[in-house]
C-alpha cells in the first residue's frame, strides 16, 4: 500500500475502532472526487469518522445540522450590502471547506437538498450571477437514520446518485465497543490525531496518481455488463445510470490503488459494487418482497455476470 495512504488509514484509524473496510470506502471516495452518504443509526461514530477524515488532511471542515428550518443560504452562502462601501459582498456559506458533514441529510427541506446539487456535481456555488469555485479537495459527507420516518423528507433519486457511496458503519463487536470505552475515558478519541497525517495538495497529488491506473477492456466491459443486468432486472423498477457506471469504474481504479495496484481486476469491480450501486436502484414490489434490499439484487447480479477470466489472469 502507497505509504501516504497507510498513514491517512493509521490516523483515522486512531479514532475509529475497527471498520477497516468502512475507512477503505471513505478513502477511495476522497481519491474519486466523491461524496459519501452515510446511513446508519445514531451513535455508531458517523460524525467522528467525517471529523477524523478532516483532522487527519489537514482540511478546512464545516458541520451543518440540518433540520425543516435550515435555508438554502445556510449551505451556499449569501450577497449582502456592505453599510460602508455600499457594495454587494459574498458571505460563503457552511460548504465553502474542503469537507462538509451535512448531518441527518433527509431531515432536510426538498429546497436545501437541491442547493447541494450543483454543490456536489460542480464543486462551486453560483449566487447573483457569480460562481464561487469551492476549495480543493472537496467531499460531501452526508448522515442520515434509515429507521426514523418522523419529520424527514425522502431524498430523491437525483440526490441519491450524486453520491459516490453509500456506507453504513454498522454496530462494533464487543472486543471493539470495550476499546472505545477505553479511549473515551479520559478524552476525546479526535484528540488522539495531534497533527496531520497529509495535507490537501497531498490528496490533490494521489488523485491523479489514482487517474492512471489502468483497466483493461475486459474489465470495462465487465462494469458495462453488471450495470446493464440492473436495469433490466425483473426486481427494480430502475436501474444504474451511466453516472453509475462511471462510479463503479473510478473505484475500481481506486480500489486497485489502495491495494498497492497501477492495474485494476474484476475483484476489484466486485469489491466496490455494493457500496457504489445499491442506492442508485430501485426495487420494485415484487423485489422487495423476493430479495428484500437493493444490496441482495447486486448479489445476485455479480453471480449471474460472467467475469473475464483473461482480466483475472
Amino acid at each position: 500500500m502507497n505509504q501516504d495512504i497507510q498513514k491517512l488509514t493509521e490516523s483515522i484509524g486512531s479514532v475509529i475502532v475497527g471498520k477497516e473496510s468502512v475507512i477503505h470506502c471513505v478513502i477511495a471516495g476522497l481519491l474519486c472526487s466523491g461524496h459519501i452518504l452515510i446511513e446508519d443509526v445514531p451513535g455508531v461514530g458517523k460524525t467522528q469518522l467525517a471529523a477524523a477524515l478532516s483532522r487527519s488532511v489537514g482540511g478546512s471542515f464545516n458541520r451543518i445540522q440540518l433540520t425543516p428550518d435550515v435555508m438554502p443560504s445556510d449551505i451556499t452562502g449569501f450577497s449582502m450590502v456592505n453599510q460602508q462601501t455600499f457594495e454587494l459582498e459574498f458571505r460563503p456559506g457552511a460548504a465553502m471547506c474542503n469537507f462538509l458533514l451535512a448531518d441527518e441529510i433527509n431531515r432536510a427541506s426538498p429546497k436545501v437538498q437541491s442547493a447541494l446539487l450543483e454543490v456536489m456535481e460542480e464543486h462551486q456555488i453560483s449566487i447573483d450571477g457569480v460562481t464561487h469555485k469551492l476549495p480543493q479537495p472537496f467531499m460531501v459527507l452526508a448522515t442520515q437514520n434509515p429507521v426514523e420516518t418522523y419529520g424527514t423528507y425522502h431524498l430523491p433519486e437525483a440526490q441519491m446518485d450524486r453520491f459516490f457511496m453509500r456506507i453504513s458503519m454498522g454496530y462494533p463487536s464487543e472486543e471493539e465497543e470495550l476499546q472505545i470505552l477505553s479511549r473515551t475515558e479520559h478524552h476525546n478519541p479526535l484528540e488522539n490525531i495531534r497533527e496531520a497525517a497529509l495535507h490537501p495538495e497531498d490528496i490533490l497529488r494521489l488523485q491523479k496518481e489514482v487517474e492512471k491506473v489502468f483497466v483493461s477492456d475486459p474489465v470495462k466491459h465487465y462494469i458495462l455488463q453488471i450495470v446493464a443486468a440492473t436495469r433490466t432486472h425483473a426486481a427494480l423498477t430502475l436501474g444504474a445510470s451511466p453516472r453509475g457506471s462511471i462510479a463503479l469504474y473510478k473505484a475500481a481504479k481506486a480500489n486497485a490503488f489502495l491495494s498497492g495496484r497501477d492495474f485494476a481486476l474484476p475483484d476489484d469491480v466486485k469489491e466496490m459494487a455494493e457500496s457504489v450501486l445499491a442506492h442508485r436502484l430501485i426495487l420494485s414490489p415484487k423485489g422487495k418482497s423476493q430479495l428484500g434490499s437493493a444490496a441482495a439484487v447486486i448479489a445476485e447480479v455479480l453471480a449471474a455476470v460472467p467475469v473475464p477470466m483473461e482480466a483475472s489472469a
